[in-house]
């Protein structure tokens, strides 16, 4: 996998992969950008929520039609010191339809320990939380 990264000015760059999408990133205006395109550690978080979630989609493939809603949240918590990397960060699954919690556990589980390259790649702790139907679900 190949991705070619190229400057755009100031702190801006456009990013491509295999895949032919241009993804642009900026820094923040305290690090000299001019916030016209989401920050690495923003696309960080949503590469891992995006992973998880197809490896998801696809453990559940056969009850998609009992899921009304699926969304990920993804909550990281960085170091104070540079470089200021993820140490924690929760992934908060938010299921609406008529699926049982012990499927989607099971999803996440497997997508989680098995498929997910994402999450294999961070160091830091990635802790799994389940919301169905506006409920919060421990973990079976």
């Amino acid at each position: 996998m190949i991705v070619t990264t190229t400057w755009q000015g100031k702190r801006a760059f456009t990013s491509e992969g295999d895949s032919g999408y241009a993804i642009g990133m900026d820094a923040t205006p305290a690090y000299g950008g001019e916030g016209k395109g989401a920050t690495p550690m923003e696309l960080l978080l949503a590469g891992l929520a995006g992973c998880i979630g197809i490896d998801v989609t696809m453990i559940l493939d056969h009850f998609l039609d009992q899921i009304d809603r699926l969304d990920i949240i993804a909550d990281g918590t960085r170091k104070t010191e540079t470089p200021t990397g993820f140490t924690h960060i929760a992934l908060t699954f938010h299921v609406d339809g008529r699926i049982p919690d012990y499927r989607i556990w099971k999803a996440i589980e497997l997508g989680s320990k098995k498929y997910c390259a994402v999450s294999d790649s961070l160091k830091a702790e990635i802790e799994y939380r389940l919301v169905l139907n506006g409920e919060p679900q421990e973990r079976a």
